[in-house]
């Protein structure tokens, strides 16, 4: 308003100047000369002087009346455009307020007046999905489910934003299934967008679909998404659960598919190779497994490698035993050992060698396997008596075993 005004007086000023100006100028002539206008019968007479005066100022009129009448054809946009901008700097505000009510946990208040505000805004994506979050923090998954279809009615074209965030609320309420379907939409739209493979990992992973985390593997490692050593700790990961869930359904087939499309690096490691011994001997195919076992062990050490040997379902248990007994010599003090050399004595029939293998055993280190298997010896052997007690020190190192345990876990 205060511009118009301006305006209006210094035109108005320049009209007087430029007035003042001519009358002085033509009044400085000795004859001034006069103006006569002829329209029909009518005719007008006047000093050119009056007339000058006359045609500045009626100039200035008409300039002033078709300002104004321009400012009351346009007074209708500048109230509404007016009327805007208000409404955008109140979503302004409400959204600021809104991020900071979200901060501070204040879900419900934060909820109304970024909903209140989003149609005004230049930012109504952002106002939906901020209250979307809020009305699942809160457990309104209907209002949350609400506001995300809002959010891409009112900002077409931003399904991956919109995606993301729906998938992250999804995971965030273990709705797995849901989660999955948004990822992998995204993922069909852009198979290389960086966020968009992180959760859909994540999702893979709290999922349990380890199939489709290996199937994704190759894709987090060419974009980049992970480091190259949380890559491989999650293929090991992958493949480990994958070997886990083929010993349950006991296919032999598939467990050796399996194991020959794990990478070389992982296959070396000692927990990954393990699993696949043990699924093979689950799955009673112990005795293909026998020789990798044996070749394993003759490389690397491993007690737990060294059990599985033992449950190894061999066609020629004297075989097995006599392959056990050459690493006799490197290890003759290795309590898990001998109670497993024990075990394969007894197989063979020979009781004699057993009682001394795991006599020694039980001398070295007492383990409930080793007192089980005396107990089973020596009940064969018609020695109940001394059976049953081999039994109960079984059982009450069992048992202390698992008061210590509980006590770890409490402390």
């Amino acid at each position: 308003m205060m511009k118009n005004i301006m305006y209006f007086l210094g035109s108005l000023l320049l009209a007087v100047v430029a007035a003042f100006v001519a009358y002085k100028w033509l009044g400085g002539f000795e004859n001034p000369g006069y103006v006569l206008i002829g329209i029909g019968y009518w005719s007008l007479e006047t000093s050119l002087v009056v007339f000058s005066v006359s045609l500045i100022m009626g100039f200035f009129v008409f300039y002033v009346f078709f300002r104004f009448l321009g400012w009351l054809l346009r007074l209708p946009s500048h109230i509404k455009n007016r009327g805007k901008n208000i409404n955008f700097n109140r979503s302004q505000e409400a959204l600021i307020a809104g991020l900071v009510d979200s901060a501070e946990g204040n879900w419900e208040k934060a909820e109304k007046v970024l909903i209140k505000h989003a149609s005004h805004s230049g930012a109504p994506l952002i106002h939906y999905l901020t209250a979307a979050r809020a009305a699942q923090s809160r457990g309104a998954i209907d209002k949350r489910d609400e506001y995300l279809r809002k959010a891409a009615d009112h900002a077409p074209g931003s399904d991956v934003a919109i995606g993301l965030t729906q998938a992250e609320l999804h995971l965030s309420e273990k709705q797995f299934e849901q989660a999955l379907e948004t990822l992998t939409r995204l993922h069909s739209i852009d198979p290389t967008h960086a966020n968009v493979l992180k959760l859909l990992h994540q999702a893979y992973q709290q999922a349990g679909d380890w199939e489709g985390l290996r199937r994704l593997i190759p894709s987090l490692n060419t974009n980049k998404v992970l480091m190259e050593a949380e890559i491989k700790l999650l293929e090991t990961e992958a493949f480990s659960k994958l070997l886990k869930q083929a010993a349950e359904r006991g296919s032999v087939n598939e467990i050796e598919a399996l194991w020959e499309e794990i990478p070389d690096y992982i296959r070396n490691m000692k927990g990954v190779s393990a699993i696949y011994f043990a699924a093979m001997i689950d799955a009673g195919a112990g005795a293909k497994v026998e020789g990798g076992l044996a070749r394993a062990l003759s490389t690397t050490w491993d007690q737990t490698l060294v059990v599985l040997f033992g449950n190894v379902q061999s066609i020629d248990v004297a075989r097995q035993l006599e392959t056990a007994e050459q690493w006799l010599p490197m290890h003759p003090r290795d309590a898990v050992f001998l109670a497993v050399l024990g075990k394969l004595s007894m197989k063979c029939g020979d009781n004699r060698k057993a009682e001394t293998y795991l006599t020694k055993s039980i001398s070295i280190e007492p383990t409930v396997p080793a007192y089980q298997l005396f107990g089973d010896l020596l009940f064969v052997q018609g020695d109940k008596d001394r059976a049953s007690e081999c039994y109960k020190q079984g059982l009450e190192l069992a048992s202390s075993a698992i008061v210590s345990r509980i006590d770890s876990i409490s402390g």
